[in-house]
Formats: C-alpha cells, sequence, structure tokens
C-alpha cells in the first residue's frame, strides 16, 4: 500500500478541523451564540426556527413570512420559497404559526394575519386603546406544498397566540387560538375542530381563568390526545403552574379545568407524543435552577405578580400520559438571565430525534430521545 505524505500545514489544518469537530460536539453553540446547549443536544444551525411538517417523501416543509420552504436534507440545502398566496388575499404570516400533515395528505398551516395588525393598549386604564384586531386565518395543501388553497379567517378580533394544532385518532383536526375580551380585559382561550382536513372550521366553548392585563388570563395553550382518547390541554397562566383542561368529545368542547402540578413561568409550553408513544414537553419552568426566588411583574401585564423566567428551556419526558414526568432537564440556558430562550416548537424528523426550535431567542437545535430516557 503505498503511504500518503502529509505536511506541517496540512497536519495542523487535520488537528484544527478535528478540534473544532471536538468542541462541536462537546460544547455546541446554538443559533445565537450567547444560548449554551446541554452536553446531550446539538446545535442545528442551517434550519429554521420555526414549526415543520414531514412530506411523504420524507422532506421536511416549513413556512416563513409569505412563503412554503422544504428541505430535503435536513436544512442543508432548500428547494425554491414557494409562495403561500401568489393570488391573494394580502397576508403576512405571524412569528407564531403551526403546522400539520393529515394523515390524507392535507397540509394545513394556521396563523395570525400580521397585516391586519392593530394593537394599542392604555396602561393607567389598563385596557386597549382602541378596538384592537389580528385576525387568525388557515390555509391548506392538498399537493405536498407546491400549492395552496381556502385561505379563510376563522377568527376576527385580537388573537395573541396560535399555539398548537394535533390530528386526533378520529381523524379530526383541533387547533388551539384565544380571544381578548373585556369587562376586565384579559384573555381566554378556545380551540376549532375541523372534519374535512381543514377545509371547514367549528369553534369551541371559551376556557377562562378570570384576570386582568394584556397577558394575563387562560392562553397560550398547547394540546396532545391521551391514550383514552380525551384531548388534554395545558394553559399558560399566570398562577405559577400550568392549568389543565380536558375535552372528551375530541376537542368540540371542554368541560373539565384545573390546576396541574407542573410549575412554570408566565410562558408557554409545547407538548407532543413521540412515536414510541412517550409524551415530550419543553418548557420555562418557574424558577431558574437551583433557585427558589424570582423577580415578579405585574401591572398592566396580570392581576397577579407572576414570574417570567425564559433564560433557561427544560425538557421532562412521560410513560403514563402525563401522570408522571421524568427529571426535568435545563437543555438551553441563556448566557444573560434577562434573555430569552423561549415559545418552543418541537418536530420529531424521525423516530426518537428531535429537532426544538424557539420563536424567543432562536434556539436551533436537536436532541436524541434515548439520551435521555432509558
Amino acid at each position: 500500500m503505498n503511504s500518503m505524505k502529509v505536511s506541517k500545514h496540512d497536519h495542523v489544518l487535520v488537528v484544527a478541523s478535528a478540534l473544532a469537530l471536538h468542541l462541536a460536539l462537546t460544547h455546541p453553540a446554538s443559533a445565537n451564540e450567547d444560548i449554551r446547549l446541554e452536553p446531550r443536544v446539538q446545535a442545528m444551525l442551517q434550519i429554521k426556527a420555526a414549526p415543520y411538517t414531514k412530506l411523504a417523501n420524507g422532506s421536511a416543509l416549513t413556512v416563513e413570512d409569505k412563503f412554503a420552504y422544504i428541505t430535503p436534507d435536513n436544512g442543508q440545502s432548500w428547494l425554491d420559497p414557494i409562495p403561500l398566496f401568489p393570488d391573494g388575499p394580502d397576508l403576512k404570516v405571524s412569528n407564531e404559526r403551526v403546522l400539520t400533515r393529515t394523515r390524507d395528505g392535507a397540509i394545513i398551516l394556521a396563523f395570525m394575519n400580521l397585516n391586519s395588525r392593530d394593537w394599542g393598549w392604555d396602561d393607567e386604564k389598563n385596557a386597549p386603546d382602541r378596538d384592537v384586531r389580528l385576525d387568525v386565518w388557515t390555509i391548506r395543501s392538498l399537493d405536498e406544498g407546491r400549492t395552496w388553497q381556502d385561505a379563510q379567517r376563522i377568527q376576527g378580533g385580537w388573537c395573541g397566540a396560535v399555539r398548537d394544532i394535533i390530528q386526533t385518532g378520529s381523524g379530526r383536526v383541533v387547533l388551539t387560538a384565544q380571544v381578548l375580551t373585556d369587562n376586565p380585559p384579559r384573555h381566554v382561550t378556545r380551540t376549532y375542530s375541523s372534519d374535512d382536513d381543514g377545509k371547514t372550521w367549528k369553534p369551541s366553548n371559551i376556557l377562562d381563568l378570570g384576570g386582568h392585563g394584556h397577558h394575563d388570563g387562560a392562553i397560550e395553550a398547547t394540546i396532545v390526545e391521551r391514550r383514552d382518547h380525551r384531548i388534554w390541554m395545558l394553559l399558560r397562566t399566570n398562577l405559577d403552574y400550568f392549568w389543565e383542561a380536558f375535552s372528551d368529545n375530541q376537542g368540540r368542547y371542554w368541560r373539565e379545568m384545573r390546576p396541574t402540578k407542573i410549575d412554570a413561568s408566565s410562558s408557554p409550553a409545547y407538548l407532543t407524543r413521540l412515536q414510541s408513544g412517550r409524551l415530550v414537553m419543553t418548557w420555562n419552568r418557574l424558577y431558574l435552577e437551583g433557585k427558589n426566588t424570582t423577580v415578579r411583574r405585574g401591572g398592566s401585564r396580570s392581576e397577579t405578580l407572576a414570574s417570567w423566567e425564559r433564560s433557561e428551556l427544560s425538557i421532562a419526558f412521560s410513560d403514563d400520559d402525563g401522570q408522571n414526568w421524568t427529571d426535568s432537564v435545563v437543555i438551553a440556558r441563556h448566557r444573560d438571565k434577562s434573555k430569552r430562550v423561549s415559545y418552543p416548537w418541537i418536530f420529531e424528523r424521525r423516530p426518537g430525534e428531535m429537532w426544538i426550535t424557539t420563536m424567543q431567542g432562536g434556539l436551533k437545535c436537536r436532541l436524541f430521545e434515548k439520551d435521555f430516557v432509558k
């Protein structure tokens, strides 16, 4: 066998490359260099920080602004952007949006239309200073994202968040939204359900926790279908814990609501079921790791003084539909405790491989179920 000579310069490059690879694997940085990742978490700098859905050919699709984007190779390359609204209406997709692909192949996108945004708040009155507006729209694709149709407004008024969408075992699609109400001004949550792959929608009843403020109430819900076919909802609150609600008719109505024992800051969770059957949740806990106090905020935000800790993002797993959870692990933390790593999405790219990105902080990473659960 012929031997290959390596120059001193090439040797230095090889060593430097190996060192860089070692550092990337052992001390990876996220898309934001100020966010540090737990050692079992890998940076995914090439992907977009957004919700995804998986196409029939294995590619991943996401949406930003007015376009759909498809990557066949985990973000190493992207196909040409696909216009969502080439012939109108004049819509712009919000930073918070949700995607799902149904079993029959319909891709459904739900979002707030930023072109309808009209916001103002009077802090002295602790109330909107005009008729505020941020409409909720849905649109769908029946050809793997190549073209989009059936754009429709399903909710007017002010919606502060669209956080989750699922398809249940019965085939029903359930979408979470919220509404700014008054007397006093606060947010309430409702869901919309569709039995025809997102062509038409029906609203549920309202879930209301009371409160007063532009970030108060029952807000930013995430949902999952349990094994008993009830849909389980976790709600962001200002009360130090998530509240939960249950629907025994596949999201048509919600008639059971109570506090959980899951501590949380005033920030939403993302909850989903993995292909293993296990539930996974990522969220911002009530206190920073190792602490038992926090600065609290109220005023025009909320009637109750609440924790707004968002610089650490935690993860936990459950084998029994959320009755019990593994010990939480901080998977990403910002160097600056006043900054945020929050509003997460989880996308199971392949069985047991999760892409986790955030709307706030620009986290882009992946981790593997097997590394966190025996």
